[in-house]
């Protein structure tokens, strides 16, 4: 038995039939081949899969699709708009905020969930936000140092996002 789910991600409307079990991590990587989103602990606490619904981080791998129905996802790949980049994917790769990159996604998402919200967080309010994010690699203090040049960097662009 399925059901029926209609959803937006990145801007795109879906339509599709899935099984009531499927997590909403499955369906981004299996259905719509959104590979960005990753599960590392598939328990929802590392952040690896971390997607933003409806504009609110959301451990992927262990919600249900059919939850999302009628609801708007980003994931990773949304934040490249129109080929160019975010501040926070630039300020990721100028800031050195990644190792062996398998949590970037994730933190990238968390990022940006934060610099909606708080367009000028100081770095606690940083590293409060991201500590639902692990980064095995340890390169915290990148991380925290990106998301604060992103900050600057869409405050001087005038954008909060």
């Amino acid at each position: 038995m399925t059901e029926h789910l209609e959803l937006t991600v990145n801007g795109r409307a879906e339509s599709l039939d899935v099984d009531p079990g499927e997590t909403l991590l499955e369906v981004l990587r299996e259905r719509l081949s959104l590979y960005g989103a990753r599960e590392s602990c598939a328990q929802g606490v590392c952040g690896t899969c971390t997607v933003l619904e409806d504009g609110r981080s959301t451990a992927s791998c262990v919600r249900l699709a059919v939850l999302v129905d009628g609801g708007s996802i980003e994931t990773v790949e949304g934040l490249d708009a129109g080929g160019v980049r975010h501040a926070l994917q630039d300020a990721f790769i100028t800031r050195f905020a990644f190792q062996c990159g398998f949590c970037t996604p994730g933190m990238l998402m968390a990022a940006k969930e934060l610099l909606t919200e708080n367009p000028q967080p100081t770095r606690t309010e940083i590293r409060e936000h991201l500590a639902g994010n692990i980064c095995r690699c340890g390169a915290y203090p990148e991380l925290v140092d990106a998301v604060e040049a992103a900050a600057e960097l869409l405050a001087s662009q005038g954008d909060a996002s």
